[in-house]
């Protein structure tokens, strides 16, 4: 089946969009390829419709297990042979899941990099069918990068187990300098004779092995910086003013709580996401945003990475980010279905103070980090010598009580200690659900008062995992929701009343951070920290807080043009709808204005035919009253969005 087919048959679209083919196009010739798209630029469709072209199974590396996890459930229902690998499954799921790899029941197989260099995945990996090899979220293995993670650089040696397999790597923020990085430290190999394939929208860069650029410009998103001394009330007014779905992001877990508690009491539809919920919760509360029983969600950066909603009309960054590319890839979660959606950054004067104190924060002085490592030792009564390979849970708030830390800066320093090669900081160690049932088998069918919903829960533990009447097992929710026909929040609502019946014993799934000791432990006079994995990155860290402070401070040029050229693009026209734009041009969205606006796209679509998004620009209406008028006129339901295009209600 060609690629065409695959993608008719399971995605259900009848053509690729942007560069996707030609990245498709050039994965399945076996080049080493590297795609840059930004959010919303369908990424997964560029690695998962070959995986089911070519023979053998695609090995997808990616930084997130919640994400991992909901592109293998997703694959699963629309009947595409996937599973994943990550830390906190047991020996025996693992050793499952990666020999259905080797008999070739599986076409793709997510893996997180830290598993790479497990020498039971090394093992099996030799006797597996390799299509090629998918890097997610290729920027963190460059040091350049404004999320490098040392777990990616095992990636390379990866290649010396699969010679002349083809690595795709991809990524949605990337400057020219990370660009030459990936590709270097991926090895990339050169094919043939280096020439690109190329398309009127592929921008291709200089180089023999395969790299694709999409345009980053989002023509329907507005880049605003708002200048605002109250920044509550400034956001209340946006939120009440909007309509749709939005994201408020914030730095911290408490800011998040707080805001989201103080907007619920004016009225509006929210909740708040944080790394530090429960994982049922999160889930419960992403599911609540997602199918738009929340309207607004007020998150960390924990929250959107793979969230895959299109109709978000409204993105607010309430404090500033400390980078653009942290801030490009959280804007553009607004507005990815082509309407027109508004990216906002909320700015005052003690922003600045701020951003300097987070440099502090991000890189301490070097005597405060070998101070935590020092301390490290004295919580885990670890002798110098000694501690080679020890691994052990992290509470970071009872470590920084006991030696008067603050959690922030031993966050930071755990981090840099990691890079520097003396410890392994892993802040998403998953520990999965185990029960035990407290009843034996015959008693278990004896009972009368048990909910259907229940018993299918239970007949499904029983058909999935043995020896659960003898002692605790490892179970996934996951599957257990899915054969049982539940969400996964129903599953755990049934697994906690069946537990407090005293039926089973259920200990829920955990996230706790682990450390552990990669070398013996040194005396703290001898811990090095080299300048590339300290000073370096301080000196990169400081340009990335200049570089953002520079786009909010710089109200002369085109935000969008700021944003484009610092990826690299040269653009030589203003966007029309960014702050600077319409401050420039003297636009105002009048009450007239507005209603000429929806009588000219009302009569657009009278003809009852589908018309794209684009051919509104075609009116040569005022950017900002095109975008107002074209709201309502979807939140009224006068009009409807599908795909990419317009159609008038009376056709729907």
């Amino acid at each position: 089946m060609n690629v065409q087919s695959i993608l008719k048959k399971y995605w259900g679209y009848d053509d690729f969009r942007g560069i996707q083919r030609e990245i498709i196009d050039s994965i399945c010739l076996g080049r080493d390829t590297l795609g840059l798209m930004p959010t919303g630029g369908g990424k997964s469709i560029t690695f998962q419709v070959p995986a089911l072209a070519m023979e053998g199974v695609c090995i997808v590396i990616t930084p997130l297990i919640a994400l991992m996890k909901d592109q293998v459930h997703h694959l699963r229902q629309l009947g595409i042979r996937a599973a994943a690998v990550y830390s906190g499954m047991s020996h025996e799921q693992t050793l499952t899941v990666l020999e259905n790899c080797i008999l070739g029941s599986t076409k793709l197989l997510y893996v997180s990099p830290e598993r790479l260099s497990s020498q039971l995945f090394q093992t099996k990996l030799r006797h597996m069918q390799v299509s090629f090899i998918t890097v997610d979220e290729a920027h963190c293995i460059s040091q350049w990068g404004y999320d490098f993670r040392p777990s990616y650089l095992e990636i390379a040696n990866i290649r010396t187990l699969l010679p002349g397999i083809p690595i795709l790597a991809l990524t949605a923020t990337a400057t020219p300098k990370v660009v030459d990085d990936i590709c270097d430290k991926l090895t990339f190999i050169t094919q043939g004779d280096g020439e690109h394939q190329s398309s009127p929208t592929t921008n291709s860069v200089e180089h023999s092995f395969a790299v694709f650029k999409m345009s980053f410009e989002r023509k329907n998103l507005a880049y605003i910086v708002r200048q605002s001394p109250d920044k509550f009330n400034e956001l209340l007014r946006l939120l009440q003013g909007s309509q749709g779905s939005a994201i408020v992001y914030v730095r911290s877990r408490r800011h998040a709580r707080e805001i989201a508690e103080n907007l619920t009491l004016s009225g509006l539809s929210v909740t708040f996401y944080h790394a530090g919920l429960e994982h049922v919760e999160k889930d419960r509360r992403q599911r609540d945003w997602q199918h738009d029983r929340v309207r607004i969600m007020v998150a960390t950066n924990a929250f959107g990475m793979g969230i895959d909603k299109p109709d978000v009309r409204l993105v607010i960054h309430f404090d500033c980010p400390d980078s653009i590319e942290a801030y490009f890839q959280e804007a553009g979660r607004a507005g990815r279905d082509g309407l027109p959606a508004q990216a906002i950054l909320l700015y005052n004067g003690n922003d600045s103070s701020k951003l300097a104190k987070r440099v502090e924060d991000t890189y301490p002085p070097r005597d405060y980090i070998k101070q935590v490592y020092e301390h490290l030792a004295y919580y885990y009564q670890i002798a110098a010598g000694d501690g080679y390979g020890v691994s052990r849970e992290f509470h970071i708030e009872e470590f920084c009580q006991r030696f008067r830390h603050f959690p922030v800066r031993v966050h930071s320093a755990l981090h840099i200690l990691e890079r520097a090669g003396y410890i392994e900081y892993d802040e998403e160690a998953d520990h999965q659900a185990r029960i035990r049932f407290n009843v034996n088998r015959d008693d278990l069918y004896r009972l009368q008062q048990v909910t259907a919903d229940e018993e299918r829960v239970i007949v499904t533990l029983l058909r999935n995992y043995g020896g659960l009447f003898a002692d605790y097992g490892y179970i996934d929710e996951g599957i257990i929701a899915q054969q049982a026909g539940m969400t996964g929040p129903q599953t755990y609502d049934i697994l906690k009343e069946l537990s407090d019946r005293g039926l089973i014993s259920f200990i829920p799934r955990k996230q706790v951070p682990y450390i552990r000791y990669m070398q013996r432990r040194e005396d703290t006079e001898h811990i090095i920290l080299p300048r590339e994995v300290y000073e370096d990155r301080l000196e990169q860290y400081r340009n990335r807080i200049k570089a953002m402070l520079d786009y909010i401070q710089n109200g002369d040029r085109c935000r969008s043009r700021q944003l484009l050229e610092y990826f690299g693009e040269k653009t030589t026209h203003d966007c029309g709808h960014c702050d600077v734009c319409l401050r420039e041009t003297g636009q105002m969205v009048t009450a007239d204005g507005q209603r000429e606006a929806q009588k000219l796209i009302l009569s657009l679509v009278a003809d009852g035919h589908r018309h794209h998004i684009t051919e509104l620009y075609r009116l040569q209406l005022p950017v900002e009253e095109l975008h107002a008028a074209l709201s309502v006129l979807v939140s009224e339901e006068q009009i409807y969005h599908e795909d990419g295009f317009l159609i008038g209600s009376a056709k729907k």
